[in-house]
C-alpha cells in the first residue's frame, strides 16, 4: 500500500486578534494534516475560526503560535523570497462571495492573469493569452469571455472566473472558503461537480471550508469539526457520520434535514450546551478514540 504524503501539517496553531483586554483567540491550538490528493473538510458555524485558519495558511493573517508546514517547510515564519514566490503560486484560495471577490473595473482577461503578472509566470504576451483561453475553457467559459467585465456574468459564472484565477497559477493546494454558499441550489451543484472534476484532472488537494456538514459528507475524504477555535472531532467522513462522539458533532449531524417527513419528525435532535462541559481543572485534548478518529476530551 502506497504511503500517504502530507502536503500540509498544522501543529498547535494559534491566531489571536485584538490587544490587551480585547484580545481573544480565534484559533486555539489547532492540529491536523492534509494528505496530497485528498479533500479535507473543515466544518463549523460562523465565527468558529475556520476561515481564519485558511487565511493563516495563505499568510494573510499573522499567527500567534504553532507551525504551518507546507511540503515539509515551515511557512508561518520569516521566509526567503524564493519560497515566498513559490507559495504564492502553489497555494491558492477561492472565496465565498463571487460578487465581491472580482474587480468590477477590470476585464476578465486581467482578473484571471493578475497572478501571472505578479509572479512573471509566462513567456510572452501570446503565451499568457493562450493560458487564459485554456483555463477559461477548463472552467466552462469561452475564450471570448476574457474581454467581458464581471457585471456581465451571473453569480455562478463569476465563481467560475474565481476558480480560473486560482487554477491558472497551477497550484497544489486549493483553499475553498464556502465557494457555493452564495449561490442558488442548481448552480451550487454545478460548481461542486466542476471542482471535483478539476481536482481529478489537475491532481489538486482541497481544504474545503464549510458550515454545511451534509455537503462535506458527499465530497470530503476526512472532516474536522471546529468549535470556538478548537477542533472537537476529526475522522474519516464515514466514521464521523456513523459514530459521532463529541456532543457538538452530534448536534450538527442531528440538524441535517431528512427527506422523509415522518422520519424527520421522529428523529432525535441533540442540543449542545457548552456550559455543561467544564474543563477548568483538566484542559481537554484531542485523543484517538479509534484508529484515525480523534475527539476532544
Amino acid at each position: 500500500m502506497k504511503k500517504k504524503e502530507k502536503i500540509l501539517d498544522i501543529k498547535d496553531l494559534t491566531v489571536e486578534y485584538g490587544k490587551g483586554r480585547k484580545k481573544f483567540k480565534a484559533v486555539d491550538g489547532v492540529n491536523f494534516s492534509i494528505y496530497r490528493g485528498e479533500i479535507f473538510g473543515l466544518v463549523g458555524e460562523s465565527g468558529s475560526g475556520k476561515t481564519t485558519i485558511g487565511k493563516a495558511i495563505l499568510r494573510i493573517v499573522r499567527t500567534s503560535g504553532g507551525s504551518i508546514i507546507f511540503n515539509g517547510k515551515i511557512i508561518n515564519r520569516k521566509i526567503d523570497k524564493k519560497l515566498d514566490r513559490e507559495l504564492k503560486r502553489k497555494i491558492q484560495m477561492i472565496f465565498q462571495d463571487p460578487m465581491a471577490s472580482l474587480n468590477e473595473r477590470a476585464k476578465i482577461d486581467y482578473i484571471v492573469s493578475e497572478g501571472l503578472y505578479n509572479t512573471k509566470n509566462y513567456v510572452d504576451e501570446n503565451h499568457r493569452r493562450k493560458k487564459v483561453e485554456k483555463i477559461l475553457l477548463d472552467v466552462g467559459l469561452l475564450p471570448e469571455h476574457a474581454n467581458y467585465f464581471p457585471h456581465q456574468f451571473s453569480g455562478g459564472m463569476r465563481q467560475r472566473i474565481g476558480i480560473a484565477r486560482a487554477l491558472i497559477m497551477e497550484p497544489e493546494l486549493l483553499i475553498l472558503d464556502e465557494p457555493t454558499a452564495a449561490l442558488d441550489l442548481s448552480t451550487r451543484l454545478q460548481i461542486i461537480n466542476l471542482l471535483i472534476e478539476l481536482k481529478e484532472k489537475k491532481n489538486l488537494t482541497y481544504l474545503f471550508i464549510s458550515h454545511d456538514l451534509f455537503l462535506l459528507k458527499t465530497i470530503a475524504h476526512r472532516v474536522a469539526v471546529i468549535y470556538k477555535g478548537k477542533i472537537v472531532e476529526l475522522a474519516d467522513t464515514d466514521k464521523l457520520f456513523k459514530n459521532p462522539i463529541h456532543p457538538y458533532t452530534k448536534s450538527l449531524i442531528s440538524a441535517i434535514p431528512v427527506p422523509d417527513p415522518i422520519e424527520e419528525k421522529n428523529k432525535i435532535h441533540y442540543i449542545y450546551d457548552p456550559l455543561s462541559y467544564t474543563y477548568e481543572n483538566d484542559p481537554p485534548r484531542l485523543i484517538e478514540a479509534e484508529e484515525g478518529h480523534f475527539v476532544l476530551k
